[in-house]
């Protein structure tokens, strides 16, 4: 446990490059905010947060639930479900919009290019909607066909 990070986690990392090299600045955990959100956009009031699919119970293929010590990963994880909910539920009191992206959608088969990404992610910082999510897309599967 104590090997997990909390900030600059490589799906974090790879959305920061991205929407840098789009020109976008902000500024990361913002620790006056609630939730310390991953990036701040303070002149958009926009924030950005990055989801573990595990720790945060996405209903994806990359949450399961862990099959020893049942009733700690339960509280606990359930804690962290209703903490996103108080968190989102304050930064929107307080005025600044909010986009989650997930895991998801940035490692595993369900991915999407990270270009792709940053553009959702700039149209809404530069945008006026006050919240999103952003999953990872489902992979296309494509059936073999066999000559015969």
């Amino acid at each position: 446990m104590s090997r997990i990070r909390g900030k600059d986690t490589r799906p974090e990392l790879l959305l920061r490059r991205a929407l840098h090299t789009r020109g976008l600045r902000y500024r990361l955990n913002v620790c006056d905010l609630p939730g310390r959100p991953d990036l701040v956009f303070p002149a958009r009031r926009a924030v950005i947060f990055m989801h573990g699919c595990f720790w945060h119970q996405h209903d994806c293929d990359r949450f399961k639930w862990p099959k020893t010590r049942k009733a700690f990963w339960t509280t606990k994880l359930n804690a962290n479900v209703e903490r996103d909910a108080r968190v989102l539920d304050d930064l929107d009191a307080l005025g600044w919009r909010t986009l989650v992206v997930w895991e998801c959608a940035l490692t595993g088969p369900q991915r999407m290019p990270i270009d792709k990404l940053a553009a959702l992610a700039a149209d809404f910082v530069a945008g006026e909607r006050t919240e999103m999510e952003i999953t990872g897309a489902k992979p296309v599967r494509l059936r073999r066909i066999s000559a015969r």
